[in-house]
């Protein structure tokens, strides 16, 4: 059979179902996308409510161990993202004529900083590649015959050559991204990670006295610790607890942490001998003092006020090392991304088929990895789709 006449199934048309598309049909097979919802990239539609922060420019050596996930093979995000990487990306969305633009922080985005203008011009493209849409059509079943035979809660079937699934994790589940596919993984003999919470706040009954002076203000320019792991960043004191970047990339940590807490350095370029020091001439109201002598932000005087603190010494002590206990993340249903998902000894690395289901590939945040927020998802998303679908070309042409 000529790879012409090969039919990949793609279910999932979020960025790594999307990629996966586009790869498929450069090599010449029949592709059609399979989706849930009445149209594609809901997601992505949502993530570019703050941008579209696609990838990140940080050094290549740093970008690769922003990823995490139980059994991941040595060396796996380097080989994913060496094959679609962060300048990949940005030259990808400048050939739909989407110009993209770095960040201060070294983020990367679309000069418009919508996703709907990229979306559109990528369908488009995938259009004129032969892709075919097949919208409402939520998968319910694999069966294997001759071909992969998908069933979909619509009562439509459909068989394929090799079928890639990027079905997303649990979060954001309006966008159709609930999880709903770990079942029929149990079906199929596929062991799973539960899926869970990740880069969402952390729960932490503030004070009343907190919330009233602090509900909604940030943390910035602190560094915050779990465990043995420290990063900088910034946090928002939330009626539930703590949001923010800094905990999000801790979310991990805190998660293997039988009592779950952050240490949190408010002023984390000063010594404590340091802020001690400019206070030798105070004798009372040493918050007071501190706010102006330390510069303390609004939201960390509110904290650092419930912490009993009588002098210099404890008050500096505080502000250094402020333990805040948390009693768990916030839920799934609430988070930005999930951890959990498809077990990577389920997973042929180098083509991301399942072992037990040969011409079956996974792709995106199905699979049990997890990464913080600043590009890094959707670089992630990308790199395997990418990974997935060049397998299933390699596999079918062999």
């Amino acid at each position: 059979m000529s790879s012409s006449r090969h039919r990949i199934a793609i279910v999932g048309g979020g960025p790594a179902g999307l990629r996966a598309a586009e790869i498929a049909a450069a090599s010449g097979a029949e592709v059609t996308l399979f989706d849930g919802k009445a149209s594609v990239g809901r997601k992505l539609l949502v993530a570019g409510r703050g941008g579209l922060n696609l990838t990140h420019s940080e050094p290549f050596e740093h970008f690769i161990g922003r990823y995490s996930g139980p059994g991941q093979p040595a060396g796996l995000w380097g080989e994913l993202l060496a094959n679609f990487d962060a300048p990949d990306l940005r030259a990808w969305a400048g050939d739909l004529g989407i110009e993209t633009f770095r960040a201060s922080n070294g983020r990367i985005y679309p000069v418009e900083m919508k996703a709907a203008p990229l979306l559109r011009r990528w369908i488009e493209r995938l259009r004129v590649a032969g892709v075919r849409f097949a919208m409402q059509h939520r998968l319910i079943g694999l069966r294997k015959s001759k071909a992969w035979e998908l069933s979909f809660a619509n009562g439509h079937t459909e068989s394929a050559d090799a079928v890639i699934l990027a079905l997303g994790g649990g979060s954001w589940p309006k966008t159709g991204s609930d999880g709903g596919w770990i079942e029929m993984f149990a079906a199929l003999g596929i062991d799973c990670h539960p899926l869970m919470p990740a880069n969402c706040g952390w729960e932490h009954a503030w004070p009343s006295e907190v919330l009233a002076a602090a509900e909604g203000l940030p943390l910035k320019n602190i560094s915050v610790t779990a465990g043995e792991v420290t990063v900088a960043g910034e946090l928002l004191i939330a009626r539930y607890g703590l949001e923010g970047g800094a905990i999000y990339q801790l979310g991990a940590v805190l998660r293997a942490m039988e009592m779950p807490s952050v240490a949190i350095d408010f002023k984390p370029t000063f010594s404590h001998d340091q802020l001690v020091a400019k206070m030798q001439s105070v004798r009372r109201d040493f918050l007071t003092e501190a706010r102006s002598r330390w510069k303390l932000s609004e939201a960390a005087a509110a904290i650092l006020a419930t912490q009993g603190c009588t002098d210099a010494e404890s008050l500096a002590r505080q502000t250094k090392h402020c333990v805040i206990d948390l009693s768990g993340p916030r839920p799934l249903d609430e988070a930005i991304s999930s951890a959990g998902g498809v077990k990577w000894g389920e997973i042929e690395p180098s083509s991301l088929m399942l072992n037990k289901h040969p011409g079956i590939f996974v792709a995106g945040e199905m699979v049990d990895w997890e990464a913080p927020t600043g590009g890094y998802l959707m670089q992630g998303c990308f790199a395997t789709g990418t990974r997935a679908a060049n397998g299933a070309v390699v596999w079918l042409a062999s």
